[in-house]
């Protein structure tokens, strides 16, 4: 990092890439200290409560503006807007800050519910119940966690995932108490990012079989707190903390930014015509209509909806086929390089592929092209190869 780009220590991925877009230094400058100053209070927990308070300010301001002009009807309508999210944001606060509610009940179990409307059932949680999983649902959670830790992986890196019982500082997440801590070797190795996201993906699809909750966290995670809690689980000199997962009962009381937040992104993907491709340079959709393609039916679907940080989307997929047209692998590449999130996402992607292909009957496996090969895709990462 160069003496200009100091004030942008600390920041994550993410925010660092948002900043260099800001072509003028002295705005950029501006704009980090206000991240810097966001990411403070986001970690205090007072942010989602705090986010209300400014469109209150501004309604009032309106009102205050339209009565003095004489237009009292704005001057009613803003005061009335006013008023009322005023109250939501109190109701927020003393039902989800201080947990003053009534006692919510136990999620049923979808275990009705075949894979592919498991998966598009599954949503982000980011408000949990003050109860802890049950003895019967935490033993089945982590018997899910050593089933897919101890499936082949693509890397050879060791990964783990840690279980902590306590209430880490995330963002946006509130009440969350219950987290999987996905940690890898410190030494950088993108196959093992890749694994911890296929294999996590995993533990998550059981999770909402059985009907909790779940949040990946990567950027809204204080690894301060998570390192505080991992005590001498985890070696900073060997260690990296890759991302976590909020585990639990999702609660109905949720702070109004954060239903407003979910609402946008729980509905917000890429058409598959801008994720699967026929070539590495992504500019041909490929026809997933068209044989021999359309064999691998509501695989794509389950893929497009795949969690990514802050709903990026950046995993693509190239189909390969020989001259006569027969399928010869589907390559996964990432869109972006980030180190950490465009691999967990992609890791992600495999899980979901890998899953969706098996329910179809579908036989294939994770392979690597040769470093050859690698050197004239970029952005190239993992290939799915189908049995003949």
């Amino acid at each position: 990092m160069s003496g200009n780009d100091d004030f942008m220590h600390g920041l994550g991925a993410n925010e660092r890439a948002l900043l260099e877009k800001i072509p003028i230094l002295p705005f950029r400058k501006i704009a980090a200290g206000m991240v810097r100053a966001k990411m403070r209070v986001q970690f205090t927990g007072w942010l989602q409560y705090l986010i209300p308070v400014f469109p209150i300010l501004i309604l009032a301001l309106l009102a205050l503006v339209s009565n003095l002009l004489n237009i009292f009807i704005l001057g009613t309508i803003f005061s009335t807007l006013g008023l009322l999210l005023g109250i939501i944001a109190l109701v927020d606060l003393v039902t989800v800050k201080f947990k003053l509610r009534p006692p919510e009940s136990l999620p049923q179990r979808n275990d009705n519910l075949d894979l592919f409307d498991l998966m598009r059932a599954r949503h982000s949680c980011r408000s949990f119940q003050t109860r802890k999983l049950t003895e019967d649902h935490r033993a089945e959670l982590m018997q899910s966690v050593s089933k897919h830790l101890a499936e082949p992986k693509i890397g050879e890196s060791p990964i783990r995932f840690e279980y902590i019982s306590a209430p880490l500082t995330v963002w946006p997440v509130v009440n969350a108490t219950e987290f999987l801590v996905a940690i890898a070797p410190k030494e950088y190795n993108r196959l093992a990012v890749i694994d911890v996201g296929r294999s996590l993906q995993k533990v998550v699809m059981d999770a909402t079989r059985m009907g909790l909750g779940t949040c990946w966290i990567g950027p809204g995670a204080d690894h301060a707190s998570i390192k505080q809690n991992l005590g001498e689980g985890f070696n900073p000199e060997k260690d990296h903390i890759i991302c976590i997962l909020a585990v639990g009962y999702e609660s109905k009381f949720a702070p109004l930014f954060i239903r407003l937040f979910n609402r946008q992104i729980s509905t917000s993907r890429l058409p598959l015509s801008e994720l699967f491709f026929t070539d590495s340079t992504f500019t041909t959709p490929l026809d997933i209509d068209s044989p021999p393609f359309n064999k691998f039916g509501r695989t794509y679907e389950i893929c497009q909806w795949a969690p990514s940080s802050y709903n990026g989307q950046t995993t693509r997929c190239t189909a390969v086929t020989d001259e006569n047209g027969a399928l010869k692998s589907f390559d996964f590449y990432a869109a972006t390089a980030f180190q950490y999130y465009a691999p967990v996402a992609l890791g992600i992607w495999a899980a979901n592929w890998e899953m969706g292909t098996a329910t179809l009957g579908i036989e294939g496996h994770f392979t690597l092209r040769s470093d050859e090969e690698k050197e004239s895709l970029p952005r190239y990462d993992l290939s799915w190869v189908k049995y003949p």
